[in-house]
């Protein structure tokens, strides 16, 4: 089974369904849809969920749109600001839609 990691911060959205998808960068979003998928919080590695993997999209950062902040749980500047702080400067994304297993 594969693996991934999200910050503690998401713990609780994952789990209860409010977050439906990950933006990433290339070198982290080796995943194909039907991958089943452990997830663990980043900090400390800590599992907490299964998840199966629904599809793998590019998407540029200045495309992100309101959608993608209801699928992050987020409004669209918090997901922008989120994004530029874990990836700064980096325009050309993978989102990861995934639901609970």
């Amino acid at each position: 089974m594969k693996n991934i990691t999200f910050y503690g911060r998401f713990e609780d959205d994952i789990l209860a369904g409010r977050k439906t998808i990950t933006l990433r960068e290339a070198s982290d979003a080796n995943f194909s849809a039907g991958d089943k998928v452990r997830v663990s919080r980043y900090e400390d590695n800590v599992f907490f969920c299964n998840i199966e993997v629904i599809s793998v999209t590019p998407v540029l950062f200045d495309d992100l749109n309101e959608k993608h902040a209801v699928q992050e749980n987020m409004t669209l500047e918090q997901l922008k600001d989120v994004i530029s702080e874990i990836y700064p400067g980096l325009k050309e994304l993978f989102m990861i839609e995934f639901r609970l297993i």
